[in-house]
């Protein structure tokens, strides 16, 4: 494989066993970058695995939970002990949780939703702040949706979570701007073909929407050229 403009450079992909992470982990293993896959299945983390190291890319499975006590310290403990840096971190992992009117709200689903697509974001950012600090120009591309700054019926529970989530991001990006290289950057992929659109859409013609790759392509240019802190884009297509 010919040098990519991430060769050298080590990458994190959160929800990397398929769709948009899984894509994304390929895009950027086609630019150069060691990227480290994570998610909670590792069958599809060695198939992710397995495309990387097939385009002549170089990539590190590490599944786990990140909601579960202490995964996400110990998978930044098993890092930092082979990398002194992390140069782009993806935060794509997320759940949907069921789509359902505010009063109709399960509050134990709500709560689990919000461990994952808020509160294991913020111990991520926790983890791996000094390593991200470490690099000369680090990378943080949070994965959004339109519903989290657009209000929709039925959308509460993920609506707010990637509200709460994007919050969290852009504070962090404001609060190591000036005194770092980290950029911090919000993507909001559009209408992608993903199980979670499936699922969100169950009527819907897949193949209406754009692949997770168009995605995946954007995510890992930007990681590449870098942006401006507090970056917001959507995808079209």
């Amino acid at each position: 494989m010919s040098e990519g403009a991430l060769s050298g450079r080590t990458a994190l992909v959160t929800g990397a066993s398929r769709g948009i992470g899984a894509a994304t982990a390929i895009a950027l293993g086609s630019q150069g970058a060691h990227v480290i896959l994570t998610a909670r299945t590792a069958g599809g983390l060695e198939e992710v695995e397995e495309a990387i190291f097939a385009a002549g890319g170089s990539a590190t499975i590490a599944p786990l939970d990140l909601t579960e006590n202490d995964s996400i310290a110990r998978l930044a403990e098993a890092i930092l002990s082979r990398w002194t840096a992390l140069d782009v971190l993806v935060l794509n992992a997320a759940q949907l949780g069921t789509l359902s009117a505010v009063p109709a709200i399960d509050f134990k689903e709500y709560a689990k939703i919000l461990t994952l697509n808020v509160t294991a974001q913020a111990a991520m950012l926790a983890a791996f702040d000094p390593m991200l600090k470490a690099s000369s120009g680090a990378r943080v591309i949070g994965v959004t949706s339109s519903v989290g700054r657009t209000a929709r019926a039925y959308w509460g529970v993920y609506g707010s979570s990637k509200a709460a989530f994007e919050n969290l991001l852009l504070t962090y990006g404001e609060e190591v701007a000036h005194i770092s290289g980290i950029r911090v950057g919000i993507l909001d992929p559009g209408a992608t073909r993903t199980k979670m659109r499936a699922r969100a859409f169950p009527g819907e013609d897949p193949a209406t929407v754009k692949a997770p790759e168009v995605v995946a392509e954007r995510i890992a240019a930007l990681a590449a050229s870098g942006f401006e802190a507090g970056h917001f884009e959507r995808v079209e297509g």
